[in-house]
Formats: structure tokens, sequence, C-alpha cells
């Protein structure tokens, strides 16, 4: 499944941790959807990636991001808040996935509009599931803003 244009949905996943940055491109894989997903470590990669700046010039604007919530440099609620402030940027669906279970953290994101707000699940197969539902939510069920 590709999108109604017929072009891959861009990802932009926002995590410092390699082991996460595995489970979500393997998860990804074993989606329906046909999809790219770029990665940047921290949180002012990130901006800079949204931004098209350096680098990152001939980026795409993505679909989706995947902003984890603890990240050097600056953190997600940093990048989240500075994405909501920007009329380029504030369209874009942020899920929060993060380790985070605290309720502050959970308040605090949908304070800055988070779309929505995900615990990683510990295990693989529960991981996998959890970035399928993204997925077919946000791909399938949900209509999208256009770009």
């Amino acid at each position: 499944m590709q999108s109604e244009a017929g072009e891959p949905i861009e990802i932009l996943l926002a995590e410092d941790n390699p082991g996460d940055v595995r489970l979500t491109e393997k998860a990804l894989e074993r989606g329906k959807i046909v999809n790219n997903l770029h990665v940047t470590e921290n949180g002012v990669e990130a901006m800079r990636f949204l931004r098209r700046e350096g680098e990152y010039a001939g980026e795409p604007q993505p679909d989706l991001v995947l902003l984890d919530l603890n990240m050097p440099r600056k953190d997600g609620r940093e990048v989240l808040e500075e994405m909501r402030g920007d009329p380029e940027l504030r369209r874009i669906p942020v899920v929060v996935l993060t380790s985070s279970e605290a309720e502050e953290d959970v308040v605090k994101s949908y304070e800055l509009s988070a779309n929505a707000y995900l615990t990683k699940p510990v295990d693989f197969e529960g991981f996998v599931d959890i970035i399928e539902r993204i997925e077919e939510f946000w791909f399938s069920v949900v209509k999208m803003p256009p770009k």
C-alpha cells in the first residue's frame, strides 16, 4: 500500500537509541505500507531535517514524525514546541514514541499538541505491534492533510 498519490509514505524517526531505530526499521519492513524512513539522532538534527537545512536540503517533508522525548542536544518536547510554533511544520502529525510513562510527560506532550503518545514496549513483538498499529492508523484510517 502507498499514499493516495502513489508515493511512499515519508516518516521521520527522531530517536537516539540505535536499538530502537533498528526495531522501528524492522517493524516498518514487515508492514503493509511502502515507506521511506528517515532517522535523526537528536532534536537539533530533527529540526534541521524538518526545515530542510544543510545536508537535509533535498529531503522530503515527512508525512509523520515519530518522536522520542529523551534525546540529546534538544529533547522531544522542545522539538514538538518548535514544530507547533512553525506554520510550515505545525500540520505534520507527531506521534510521541518514548520509554517515559511519566504522567507529566504525557500531559506536556498533549499540551504541546502531540497527536498521540505511546510508550515503547520492551519486547520485540510488542514493539512491532505498536509500529504496525501506528502505520495502519495514520496511513489507512486517518485522512491526512495535504502537503
